[in-house]
């Protein structure tokens, strides 16, 4: 795979960005693209390793340990530097409903359990897969498959987010008649609404693959929430299966003095607001413009509430997060090839820092209460804290004397999410596990109420897309298996 010492002559590369300070002017992705020669040396760096941890996709120590939906990453890497662009396309679309959206969201677990990634910078994964997909686009190759022999099953899956449609596109592929129900006015879920359009683009990427699979027969259904304007009953009765892929959309909130105080908002909320007002070409209904925005919370949708604050027009941004400051470097507790709990500078991190001056994050930062006059927010008292050891648990203690007030006008909480909204389940009667996921087995997928299956967030927890797009796959091929009596699905 790749060529042989290609890791020893080529140094690992990435597509440059577009300027911080011009980049923030508009909605627009940011990554530019890399030649071909370019990319042709990228994927010469595969070093024929044979183990190749980067397809192997399980937890480990609590993380993802390469990519779970066990693409095939050194056999396409090798079609990229030989310069057979059409083998890679197909190599990839064997495992991978969706890679014009992995190649962009995804941090890429597969690069850190890249072998190489022992002793270099790890193969530049991720954005081979982005530039194979998109080449496969721009050539004309991703055209709509018709379906020659249809089974006459029906099947309804509730969540159009990245789980909900791979689990369509498999079963589409099986021969199945699927209904996607949407209670949001666009198809995507998180992909649409929960990730801002400068990471992935609506129109371009999104509605693109919408498109097509509107075109290989699968029905989208918009503005219906199941079990509010569309009865659990119905649904139960006119399907021969239904397939629950709605999220984990239940934030976790802040309990401190003053949350009900108007200007304190989740994350998610923010963020919808913000992409329905790019696409329907209006003002926001929530805005950071002119406003001391205060983000409390790191990972993924911190960084996109920093960006998006930032294209608003905020007047400053300052991100909370209650951990330490990671390491620049692995530690001796996070071996190879686990997940590199490592230090990182994402895109809206540095552009807060062209525009302010630096990092917006604050770590080991603890909200006491929030501030506000006749109503409204207007700043949050922080303190510093320490994680101390106390009866086998280690817990964040605020310093006594460091508190601070830092003014706000707006709070967006990103703490993460707590598992699906209950009303649908209790409607339908779905059991929930202790952590008030979906249960569904592990194997089948089968939740406890009759031909009612559940991928995705909802049964596993708050995770990545890849993982989102595996369960809709796994569980397509149980439902499958579970209508026809077996399955050739993968």
């Amino acid at each position: 795979m790749g060529k042989l010492k290609g890791f020893m002559e080529y140094r690992r590369a990435l597509p440059v960005d577009r300027e911080p300070l011009e980049r923030i002017k508009d909605w627009n992705e940011f990554h530019e693209e890399m030649s071909a020669e370019q990319l042709s040396d990228q994927g010469a760096r595969c070093m024929d390793c044979g183990t190749p941890f980067c397809h192997s996709g399980f937890m480990l120590n609590g993380m993802t340990a390469g990519c779970p939906i066990h693409n095939l990453i050194p056999e396409w890497n090798d079609h990229v530097y030989r310069g057979f662009w059409r083998d890679a396309w197909e190599r990839l679309m064997k495992t991978n409903n969706f890679p014009e959206f992995t190649g962009r969201v995804c941090p890429a677990p597969c690069e850190g359990s890249c072998v190489l990634g022992i002793i270099q910078p790890p193969v530049t994964i991720k954005n081979i897969e982005y530039s194979i997909i998109e080449h496969a686009f721009a050539e004309g190759w991703v055209e709509p498959k018709q379906i020659a022999v249809r089974t006459g099953k029906k099947v309804a899956i509730v969540g159009s987010g990245p789980s909900g449609l791979a689990c369509a596109d498999q079963l589409n592929k099986a021969g199945h008649t699927v209904t996607v129900f949407e209670r949001d006015d666009r198809v995507g879920g998180l992909l649409m609404y929960g990730i801002p359009n400068m990471k992935l683009d609506k129109r371009l990427v999104v509605q693109r693959r919408v498109d097509l699979m509107k075109e290989e027969g699968v029905s989208f259904v918009t503005g219906t929430e199941v079990g509010v304007n569309y009865p659990v009953d119905k649904l139960l009765s006119e399907y021969d299966a239904v397939v629950l892929c709605i999220g984990a959309t239940n934030p976790r909130d802040l309990n401190a003095d003053g949350r009900n105080l108007d200007g304190i908002h989740f994350a998610m909320e923010f963020l919808r607001a913000s992409t329905k007002a790019v696409l329907d070409g209006t003002e926001p209904v929530l805005s950071a413009k002119g406003k001391d925005v205060v983000v409390i919370g790191g990972g993924d949708t911190g960084t996109d509430c920093v960006a998006t604050s930032l294209r608003q027009g905020c007047k400053s941004v300052i991100q909370l997060e209650i951990m330490p400051k990671p390491a620049d470097f692995r530690q001796e507790d996070n071996p190879w090839p686990e997940w590199p709990k490592v230090f990182k500078v994402d895109y809206g991190q540095e552009e807060a820092a062209a525009v302010q001056g630096g990092d917006p994050r604050r770590y080991l930062m603890m909200t006491k209460k929030f501030i506000g006059e006749n109503g409204r927010l207007s700043a949050v008292e922080v303190s510093k804290v320490e994680w101390i050891k106390q009866e086998g648990r280690t817990i964040p203690v605020p310093v006594s004397g460091s508190e601070e007030i830092i003014p706000a006008q707006l709070v967006l909480l990103a703490m993460g999410f707590l598992g699906p909204e209950a009303q649908l389940l209790q409607s339908l009667g779905v059991e929930q596990d202790s952590r008030s996921n979906i249960k569904a087995d592990e194997k089948s997928y089968r939740t406890s109420v009759d031909k009612v299956f559940a991928a995705g967030d909802a049964r596993r927890g708050q995770s990545l897309v890849v993982w989102a797009i595996n369960e809709g796959r796994a569980a397509a091929r149980e439902c499958d298996r579970f209508l026809m009596g077996c399955t050739s699905l993968p």
